[in-house]
């Protein structure tokens, strides 16, 4: 069964892809009476898609006897199935390919990020056994899902809308973002690369309670864990200790993906001998922007409230009844009431304000970056309650 959901998965990956490609066909092409055929090809390749992986979410589950949703592999993956999800309940509202084009290869990309981390089955914690497990953080990763794709439309707006012709704070901060994304690629590559040459480093360190453990690093420690002693004879010799709180082994991680994504992000540079923003924006001549606009504000109207039943009141009832209180501290709690309230600035601003357009769409992109943060950084680095759901 195992086997089966992994085999689901890749396959779903790989249709993303194919799916993609239909998309950039879609613009490429003139538009004729209805939807192109590579519009419609891309779109039912996205469903077949969504279904695999749909498929090895079921499976993973009768496997595991309990919703995959447990650790960063499964809730990343989820998140990925989500965001697809969304998409293809959009496209059918809107009929945009351009929204495809975009979308999926974010998806891609957090489907390929969740499949860096460890993938076996383990059983729930105590403090999981509940079915409140399935209730808010599914429900939470709909929400986040369904908020992702104000992003992807907030960024076809500004690679539309930012003058690339010459160097500006708007050209400066949205090759930043892209960067990000491509820093994300950069992390597969060099995951996938260590993992192939089978590195393994071996630390004795103190945790934040005094106690001695082990950790075990599968890339080359730049960082190493609070109080570590290198066991494994050969292997590089951190340059810097963290403080207990800050997962050593995770943070490592953080500052590898920083690093590949330079390199990458450096090499396509040299390659395209302009931005990338730039380089993106014959795709987005066309556009409409004021449906654009539209897709990003609806995407943001229907996500908020979802993500309001998940990340706040679901996860209040659960803290209740796990640790008899409602409300902490806990990094990840403090960052999902950060994430609501600024979608709901979001909401206010633009209803009451009248931020449309431009302003929508970074406040679009800067959503989005919150949600990352919370995704990556808080359960990476930051040890918490929710830490589980970095391991």
């Amino acid at each position: 069964m195992v086997q089966l959901s992994s085999t689901l998965l890749y396959i779903a990956f790989v249709l993303y892809l194919i799916a993609t490609l239909f998309f950039g066909g879609a613009i490429r092409v003139k538009k004729k009476e209805g939807l192109d055929r590579w519009a419609t090809l891309g779109i039912v390749v996205t469903i077949i898609g969504f279904v695999a992986q749909l498929g090895y979410f079921i499976t993973r589950w009768i496997a595991a006897g309990h919703a995959p949703v447990s650790n960063l592999f499964e809730f990343t993956t989820f998140f990925g199935m989500m965001l697809v999800g969304a998409f293809i309940v959009i496209y059918f509202i809107y009929r945009t390919s351009l929204l495809g084009l975009f979308t999926l290869p974010i998806a891609i990309l957090v489907i390929a990020y969740a499949s860096m981390f460890p993938r076996e089955i383990s059983p729930l914690i105590p403090a999981l056994q509940s079915d409140w497990l399935h209730i808010h953080v599914t429900t939470a990763a709909a929400g986040e899902a369904i908020l992702a794709i104000s992003f992807a439309a907030g960024l076809i707006y500004l690679i539309r809308v930012v003058d690339q012709s010459k160097p500006s704070k708007r050209t400066f901060w949205l090759e930043f973002v892209l960067f990000f994304l491509i820093s994300t690629l950069g992390f597969v590559i060099v995951t996938t690369s260590f993992r192939v040459a089978g590195y393994e480093a071996t630390f004795e360190w103190i945790d934040k309670n005094g106690k001695q453990d082990e950790m075990v690093y599968h890339m080359p420690a730049l960082v190493g864990p609070h109080e570590g002693m290198l066991k494994t004879d050969g292997r590089m010799t951190p340059l810097v200790d963290t403080p207990a709180i800050i997962n050593a082994r995770k943070l490592n991680t953080v500052i590898w993906s920083l690093f590949s994504g330079l390199a990458l992000y450096g090499l396509l540079r040299l390659v395209l001998r302009k931005r990338i923003a730039a380089a993106l924006q014959p795709l987005v001549k066309n556009v409409n922007l004021d449906l654009v606009d539209e897709i990003g504000y609806r995407s943001v109207a229907i996500g908020f409230p979802v993500f309001t039943l998940g990340a706040l009141i679901f996860a209040m009832i659960w803290a209740q009844i796990a640790w008899t209180r409602f409300w902490g501290w806990d990094p990840k709690e403090v960052w999902a009431l950060i994430t609501w309230l600024f979608y709901a600035a979001f909401l206010h601003l633009r209803l009451s304000k009248g931020w449309h357009g431009e302003r929508s769409a970074w406040l679009a992109v800067i959503g989005f970056a919150i949600i990352m943060f919370n995704l990556v950084a808080v359960n990476l680095v930051i040890a918490g309650l929710h830490s589980y759901a970095g391991s």
